[in-house]
């Protein structure tokens, strides 16, 4: 799973390859559950947009924001049965995540060390996620909030080296086509979930400090399996 990612600023690709411009609302680099970032969806009837909205999906029917610390990523294998994320996905609600890199845990020294993944060529990653809307009923504020969709990788080169030596292999999914998968028909796109096909590298990257580095390993916000969620 991905709880962590840096978010592009390269204007000129966002602009060349999905043919949108980053919106000018303030982001952060490095993007958290709870934080927002970039993404480009389309509405039905629409073009594509790119907006910032909240990392960590908070389905219609939520309570309040605090879901959106479990739900950053969905399996691919159940997103369309898990309450949280299956009324986006029979909508069609994809989007592209828009990622210079993303940060993963290393345990090959036996403790988590945060590594950097990313392109060779350092080019953006368009990951493909899913999207919906939260309606705050006190304020009426309409909250965009967004999913990372994953796949398995225990077979991948690269992906294979993360997380706990325990656990299954988990991947993000590097878009070949992005168009494809926020085109606006109701085809299934369960064909374009795959693992990363084209080259990564990646290196250590421990966090700046000690209580960032917990919170991307080990803050309890996100030590329940976000794809575990049953509401």
């Amino acid at each position: 799973m991905c709880t962590n990612y840096v978010s592009t600023r390269n204007q000129k690709w966002v602009k060349s390859a999905l043919g949108v411009d980053l919106p000018e609302t303030p982001f952060a680099d490095e993007v958290y559950p709870g934080y927002s970032a970039p993404i480009v969806y389309r509405r039905s009837g629409e073009a594509p947009q790119c907006v910032t909205a909240r990392f960590g999906l908070v389905p219609h029917w939520a309570r309040d924001l605090k879901i959106g610390r479990r739900t950053y990523n969905a399996r691919s294998e159940t997103v369309a049965e898990k309450p949280s994320f299956r009324s986006a996905w029979r909508k069609r609600q994809f989007c592209l995540v828009l990622a210079d890199s993303i940060y993963e845990p290393s345990y090959a020294s036996g403790r988590p060390v945060r590594w950097l993944i990313r392109r060779p060529d350092r080019m953006p990653m368009p990951l493909a996620g899913l999207w919906d809307e939260w309606l705050d009923q006190a304020s009426g504020e309409c909250v965009l909030s967004f999913t990372m969709l994953t796949v398995n990788a225990d077979h991948h080169m690269v992906m294979r080296q993360f997380h706990r030596p325990e656990d299954e292999k988990r991947s993000v999914v590097v878009l070949d086509d992005p168009g494809a998968w926020i085109a606006a028909d109701s085809r299934d796109r369960s064909d374009l979930l795959v693992p990363p096909s084209g080259p990564l590298e990646c290196q250590a990257s421990p966090s700046r400090t000690r209580s960032e580095g917990r919170r991307l390993i080990e803050d309890d916000l996100f030590l329940n399996t976000p794809e575990e969620v049953s509401e």
